[in-house]
């Protein structure tokens, strides 16, 4: 059986990021957990813990909806993270990679705008560096609408994606999973609008010729004992 961690920065880049691919993969009858390492509210100004309770509350019903094994939280400080060693990240993501052993990791593009983003995938990269033993077979990096294409970069690093799930049974899923966080989401015509999440799916889709994708790059791939 397939086990499928998506490690995210904050509640609801995991729903924006692969939600309908969580959903596929659920519906496929493959584990899937959910990582999520910052607080995603500090950042705002004076939150108390009610709110990051709630907040968490909001991100275990998204993921419940989708059929999501089980969330895990981290206490990384909110858009912050380019303040704690990289080590500390990279081995508290190694510590959920060694728990859980899964084929596959949904993670954040190294180059988007937001700088939690950025390291929790170098975090990624590190924990699952290539040793002897990995078990890691497949590492897809997502967008997250309102930081990924906000990322001016001029040295070309965009994310161009070359990996495609198709989510046109899903996307309802997905957008009921995202109104648990609608104190996340914007008015039209911000990205992070409603609109906005399925207008990109249906261009993705209209790229590869279906109704409703997803898209992500594909970091890596092992064949183990198969044909390529």
């Amino acid at each position: 059986m397939r086990r499928i961690l998506v490690v995210a920065a904050h509640p609801d880049d995991e729903i924006l990021g692969c939600g309908g691919s969580i959903r596929a993969h659920c519906t496929a009858g493959h584990i899937v957990r959910t990582v999520i390492v910052a607080q995603g509210l500090t950042a705002r100004g004076a939150v108390s813990e009610a709110d990051l309770d709630a907040h968490r509350r909001a991100a275990r019903e998204a993921n419940a909806r989708l059929g999501v094994d089980r969330v895990v939280f981290g206490d990384f400080p909110d858009n912050a993270m380019d303040t704690v060693a990289l080590l500390d990240v990279a081995k508290f993501v190694e510590a959920q990679i060694h728990e859980f052993q899964p084929d596959t990791i949904y993670t954040h593009h190294p180059h988007d705008l937001n700088v939690d983003h950025r390291v929790v995938s170098q975090a990624v990269a590190t924990a699952c560096r290539a040793q002897p033993g990995i078990g890691v077979d497949t590492i897809l990096f997502f967008e997250v609408a309102s930081s990924t294409e906000w990322q001016l970069d001029p040295t070309g690093a965009a994310f161009v994606p070359n990996w495609f799930v198709e989510i046109s049974p899903y996307l309802d899923d997905k957008m009921q999973a995202l109104a648990e966080y609608a104190h996340e989401m914007r008015p039209w015509p911000h990205t992070r609008s409603y609109e906005a999440v399925k207008h990109l799916a249906r261009w993705r889709g209209a790229t590869v010729g279906v109704e409703a994708a997803e898209a992500f790059v594909l970091a890596r791939r092992i064949l183990r004992g198969k044909t390529p």
